[in-house]
């Protein structure tokens, strides 16, 4: 999968904060429109998720995979697909620096294979969609 869709936002938090509320994924039913349903399989030797089973429905869209996860400290998470049943594959990452007063710059990235044909650009703009409403979810749940 070589094109990832990239968009960056800024948090009002440290990324410590930020990063625990994204680990936090007992929570995303809350907070993230799409995720109705989410089981942590499996945690790495710091009580992280390794794996995770989500149950999305976006309307007309409703699947169910497992992503396998990557922390590094409070400065990363990547993510990829173990199991889905309409994608072929699904890689992402959060990306956390600091930024000016006490701030974060968060910068989500995103590459989505669907099983059935599609065109890149259309895909292209799903992830966008994706991407900038986690971001905008994750503001939003931070801050508050």
């Amino acid at each position: 999968m070589a094109e990832h869709t990239r968009s960056s936002i800024t948090i009002d938090a440290t990324p410590a904060e930020v990063m625990g509320v994204i680990a936090d994924f007992a929570a995303y039913p809350e907070w993230t429109g799409e995720v109705k349903e989410i089981e942590v399989l499996s945690r790495d030797a710091d009580g992280r998720a390794e794996q995770v089973r989500l149950l999305l429905d976006a309307g007309a869209i409703r699947d169910e995979h497992v992503l396998a996860y990557t922390w590094d400290g409070d400065r990363r998470v990547t993510w990829t697909l173990v199991k889905s049943q309409m994608l072929k594959a699904l890689d992402g990452s959060y990306t956390l620096a600091p930024a000016a007063a006490g701030a974060t710059e968060v910068t989500y990235q995103l590459a989505v294979d669907v099983k059935i044909p599609m065109l890149g650009m259309i895909k292209r703009k799903a992830e966008k969609v994706i991407i900038d409403r986690a971001l905008a979810g994750l503001k939003k749940r931070v801050e508050a």
